[in-house]
């Protein structure tokens, strides 16, 4: 597993992995409303679905069809602003992907280079959950800005995303932070906010790890309701408190962001 990642993408300014330790975190749905934030901002935002196992993104964003080409490279799909890419645009409804690791990495591989993304601000990357070959791929392929780490509240789920940090911190990706979905889950009758885990998981973990905590997501039906529908929160009901508390935590990721590039080592190609 060795050697050292390749140039980074051209016209490709920040590249952010977003994972988790383990499933059910709600991680794509973090990702894609997090890009559709970034996109609303003026920013040119990219969304690569490097969840190979459950690309939902497709789902999500509302958009189905077969990408085009143009005969060099693969041109992403565009939704709410957001280009896009995901295994799910090339797979038939229904069909599961029984891959093994070296089919895994060369899917991410084909999405990072034969993709023509163009000039990008920002280019999100919602990986599988866990530790496995998709993470060493990516880490490996491409210098990343750093990696955002999504968890829910209970302590528990601090010991599994502690080992997704230290994933990172070993293959020597920055970590940009840690933000916690589902922190409270929101009535959608009365708008009265209940804790169903324990309270502040995440911000004890950024306490702990050492790590700079980028903010908290509630829960609430619309957020499935729309993903649903293929309208994310933030275009469909944008003026909510929860598309406002994914705006915040995108602000945080992008002040972690320019923060990390401002204090990166310049890279001079010979």
């Amino acid at each position: 597993m060795g050697g050292h990642p390749a140039g980074p993408l051209n016209g490709v300014k920040a590249t952010v992995a977003i994972a988790s330790g383990k499933g059910g975190v709600g991680k794509s749905t973090v990702s894609v409303n997090l890009a559709v934030a970034l996109a609303q901002t003026g920013a040119a935002t990219g969304l690569l679905d490097a969840d190979i196992y459950g690309p939902s993104i497709p789902m999500m964003m509302g958009i189905s069809r077969l990408p085009q080409s143009n005969g060099a490279k693969i041109l992403p799909l565009e939704a709410h602003g957001v280009r896009l890419m995901s295994l799910g645009f090339l797979m038939p409804d229904g069909a599961p992907v029984i891959w093994r690791g070296p089919m895994v990495s060369g899917a991410i591989q084909q999405f990072l280079q034969e993709v023509e993304w163009g000039v990008l601000d920002y280019l999100l990357i919602d990986l599988p959950p866990g530790t496995g070959d998709a993470q060493l791929t990516l880490a490996q392929s491409i210098p990343l800005t750093g990696a955002v780490i999504v968890m829910t509240p209970q302590d528990l789920a601090m010991h599994i995303a502690s080992k997704a940090l230290a994933m990172f911190r070993q293959l020597k990706v920055p970590i940009l932070g840690i933000l916690e979905n589902m922190h409270t889950f929101v009535c959608p009758h009365c708008g009265t906010p209940s804790p169903i885990f324990r309270q502040g998981g995440a911000r004890r973990a950024s306490q702990q790890l050492q790590i700079p905590f980028l903010g908290e997501i509630p829960l609430h039906p619309l957020i499935c309701q729309t993903g649903d529908r293929g309208e994310p929160i933030l275009t469909s009901h944008p003026d909510s408190p929860v598309a406002d508390a994914f705006r915040r935590v995108s602000g945080a990721l992008a002040e972690r962001i320019r923060e990390e590039m401002a204090s990166a080592p310049v890279i001079r190609l010979a």
